[in-house]
C-alpha cells in the first residue's frame, strides 16, 4: 500500500474515536453508545445490547469478540454450490478461536465434490473501548475466497493478519469499522479495509464495506442486510464485489456474487 492510503487509513481510526456516539437516553439494556459489546460502565463487565454483537459483516471482521464459553457457526452458500463453514469458540476473555472448511459444488447436480484445507481465525480484543474511544482487535484469518485449484490458492486472497476497530460514530446503532491486513507475508503488502453498519430497531441490519484496499480497480465493495430471526440466529442476503467484471485465471467468473449466509450464536 502507498504512503497516502496507508496514512488515511490510520487518520480514519482515530477520527472514529473522535466522533462523538449519540447521547439519547435508554433502556438499562439498549445499548447507548461506544463498540458492540463493549462493557457498560453501569453494569460492570456485561456487554450492551440485547443481540450479541457482530464479530463480522460480510467478509471483514469488527473488533467485537464472542464471550467466554459462546459459540458461533456460520454457513455460507454461493456461486456454483459452494459452500462455506466457519465454527468459533470465545476460549479466553476478549479470545476467539475457529476454523473455517470450504466445500466446492457441495449442492446442486455437479460433480466432483471438493474438499479444500481448513484455515485458521484467531482474533484477540485486546481494548474495549467506550463512547470516545473505539474498541481495538488483532486477529489473524487464513479464509479466503474463489478457491484456485490449478495454483492453489485463492483469487480473493485471505485476510492474514490483520488490525481493526469498531466505534459508534454519531448516530444511534450505526457503528464504523476501518483496518489494515498483511495477507501474504511473502510480499509484505499492506491492504485495507472500511464499513459501516446500521442496527435497525434490532430486527435488521443493512451492512456496506470496501475490501481489499490497495489498488483501486482490485478493491471490492460488499453490500447486505442482515435478518435477526431471534436475538441467536441471523440469516445475511449480500452480493460481493459490486462491479467486477471479467474472469480469474482459472476461468471462473469476476463479477459480482451473490451469497446467503446463516450464523447461530450460542453459549455453553
Amino acid at each position: 500500500m502507498t504512503p497516502r492510503p496507508a496514512a488515511a487509513l490510520l487518520a480514519l481510526l482515530f477520527a472514529l474515536s473522535a466522533l462523538p456516539a449519540s447521547a439519547q437516553p435508554s433502556p438499562k439494556k439498549a445499548r447507548t453508545g461506544g463498540a458492540e459489546g463493549a462493557p457498560d460502565a453501569e453494569e460492570g463487565a456485561a456487554p450492551r445490547g440485547l443481540l450479541p454483537p457482530d464479530t463480522d459483516l460480510v467478509d471483514m471482521p469488527t473488533a467485537a469478540a464472542l464471550d467466554v464459553g459462546g459459540f458461533g457457526a456460520r454457513s455460507r452458500f454461493f456461486n456454483q454450490g459452494g459452500a462455506l463453514q466457519w465454527l468459533a469458540f470465545g476460549v479466553y476473555p476478549r479470545v476467539n478461536l475457529g476454523a473455517s472448511l470450504h466445500v466446492d459444488r457441495l449442492l446442486g447436480t455437479d460433480s466432483p465434490v471438493q474438499l479444500t484445507r481448513p484455515e485458521l481465525q484467531v482474533k484477540w480484543r485486546f481494548f474495549d473501548g467506550d463512547r470516545l474511544i473505539p474498541a481495538f482487535a488483532l486477529g489473524f484469518d487464513g479464509q479466503g475466497y474463489f478457491y484456485n485449484r490449478p495454483i492453489k490458492r485463492y483469487n480473493h486472497k485471505q485476510r492474514g493478519l490483520y488490525f481493526v476497530g469498531t466505534q459508534e460514530v454519531g448516530l444511534r446503532g450505526l457503528q464504523g469499522h476501518a483496518g489494515l491486513n498483511i495477507s501474504d507475508f511473502d510480499s509484505d503488502d499492506v491492504f485495507g479495509f472500511m464499513g459501516l453498519s446500521l442496527n435497525l430497531y434490532d430486527r435488521a441490519k443493512l451492512m456496506w464495506e470496501w475490501d481489499n484496499i490497495q489498488d483501486f480497480f482490485d478493491s471490492r465493495i460488499n453490500a447486505g442486510l442482515r435478518f435477526f430471526i431471534n436475538p441467536s440466529f441471523h440469516a445475511d442476503f449480500a452480493v460481493r464485489g459490486i462491479g467486477h467484471g471479467g474472469t480469474f485465471s482459472n476461468g471462473v467468473p469476476r463479477g459480482p456474487e451473490r451469497i446467503i449466509q446463516f450464523k447461530y450464536t450460542g453459549h455453553f
